[in-house]
């Protein structure tokens, strides 16, 4: 008999897709021989509600390992938008639930972040077969110890604080370096570290200026002529910490304040008179050839899913733990963010470098 796996990547992208993408079908087709048929779902979760598919062929997973992004496109649709009737009054879940059964699909592979595991879990809580696979450069998915695309992202960023350094050096700077991280610091933190950054602003350490005004100036007196800040978009100070999220984004457009770092970097120009740049490497940390840790993760990851479809086990996400790849039940990781905790042991090692975490 022969089984039909549908495959999807929803979400933002990153490095890696493909190379789990890869590892599952490579994997199902030594399974299962010519048993086996891969559906390609287009442009994630709107694909399934538009009915916007290709069956695929063994060669379209050829050569793709070490390419970024991900051949089957990606979009993000909202979790909180799912059961919403918009003015198009399409029913999305019962669209996507309708064109699984017109694909006659046996299971979907769902690659994404958190948004795409809350989603997956309300497709398998609505009898669907589903498996999750953990992609995010944010490493914040629950029950996880790292997901792919993670590493290649922290590579790039690493990259950009080297640079940085050279010309902060040159001309006596302090440099504000803008790394992605909304909600959570694991990749400011860890490129920070790796890149040698002086002072480290995360979401979950809400910062105080004065702090971050003395450590540089701190180092100036101890004859550094310059400084590196690795800040995550997300960081705030500790009033806006206690703000609610409406409160702070309405703080936030009435003082003109645009990002934390543009702020961050004013104040420290404006306290310590030292002349102050930002660096925003954005969307560059998604982009590109996934690091060899990351190609070997997504194999890993994409071919325990092709394991999880051989055993008819779904309802669950694939996770590392203590390097052992696992699988979780979608309905305990969905809607759970792994943020960095208040005794991360790196945080520890910042600390005891002299590291500012404001």
């Amino acid at each position: 008999m022969t089984k039909r796996v549908g495959i999807l990547t929803s979400g933002g992208d990153c490095p890696g897709l493909n190379a789990t993408i890869r590892g599952a079908a490579k994997a199902l087709y030594n399974q299962f021989g010519a048993n086996v048929e891969i559906i390609g779902i287009r442009n994630g979760y709107a694909g399934l509600i538009e009915g916007d598919w290709q069956e695929m062929k063994q060669s379209d997973f050829s050569g793709i390992l070490t390419t970024g992004g991900t051949i089957l496109g990606t979009q993000r649709t909202p979790f909180k938008l799912m059961k919403v009737i918009g003015e198009d009054k399409v029913d999305k879940v019962a669209r996507m639930k309708d064109n699984y059964k017109k694909l006659k699909l046996d299971c979907l592979l769902c690659l994404g972040g958190n948004g795409t595991h809350k989603t997956a879990n309300l497709l398998a809580q609505e009898g669907l077969n589903i498996i999750g696979l953990p992609k995010t450069i944010d490493n914040d998915i629950w029950g996880t110890d790292v997901t792919f695309g993670f590493h290649s992202a922290m590579n790039i960023a690493t990259d950009v604080i080297d640079r940085i350094h050279t010309t902060a050096s040159s001309h006596r700077r302090v440099m504000v370096i803008e790394l992605m991280g909304n909600k959570a610091g694991w990749l400011t933190l860890y490129s920070g570290i790796a890149g040698g950054a002086d002072i480290i602003l995360i979401p979950e350490l809400p910062y105080d200026i004065e702090n971050v005004a003395a450590a540089i100036e701190k180092r100036n007196k101890n004859g550094r002529t310059f400084s590196i800040l690795a800040v995550a978009e997300g960081a705030m100070d500790r009033q806006e910490a206690k703000m609610k999220k409406k409160e702070r984004l309405a703080y936030r457009q009435e003082h003109g304040i645009k990002t934390a770092t543009n702020r961050i970097a004013a104040q420290i120009e404006q306290m310590t008179g030292v002349e102050t740049r930002v660096c925003v490497p954005g969307h560059m940390q998604r982009g590109g050839s996934p690091s060899a840790y990351d190609r070997v993760l997504a194999t890993r990851f994409g071919t325990y899913a092709a394991k999880l479809v051989a055993e008819d086990r779904y309802g669950v996400a694939v996770a590392m733990v203590n390097n052992q790849v696992v699988d979780n039940p979608l309905a305990e990781i969905a809607g759970k963010s792994k943020l960095v905790p208040a005794d991360c042991p790196m945080l520890e090692v910042a600390r005891s470098m002299g590291v500012s975490l404001g």
